[in-house]
């Protein structure tokens, strides 16, 4: 099974300074735009209190359920949606 992750295209405003230093940093680290702006909202995640508890809460429970990492959560995923796929529509 193939691993299949969905990902979202939004869009967002910035100031033309700061779009400006962005696409510097980008390029400076040899990145992409929509890399550099994951790595930015992960970084701005880690250091939210709200968010820390919930990474501890479901950690909890994914260690409850024998997750160990990502590639078990893609995989149990990817079943959760085979299965759906499988069910018929209501």
């Amino acid at each position: 099974m193939t691993n299949m992750r969905i990902a979202r295209t939004i869009s967002i405003t910035l100031p033309p300074d700061l779009l400006d230093k962005a696409q510097e940093v980008a390029q400076r680290e040899h990145r992409t735009m929509s890399e550099l702006f994951r790595e930015a909202l992960r970084r701005y995640m880690s250091t939210d209190p709200e968010w820390e508890a919930l990474l501890r809460r479901t950690r909890t429970a994914g260690k409850a359920l024998g997750i160990a990492n990502e590639s078990d959560v893609e995989r149990l995923s990817d079943e959760f949606r085979e299965e759906k796929r499988r069910l018929p529509s209501e």
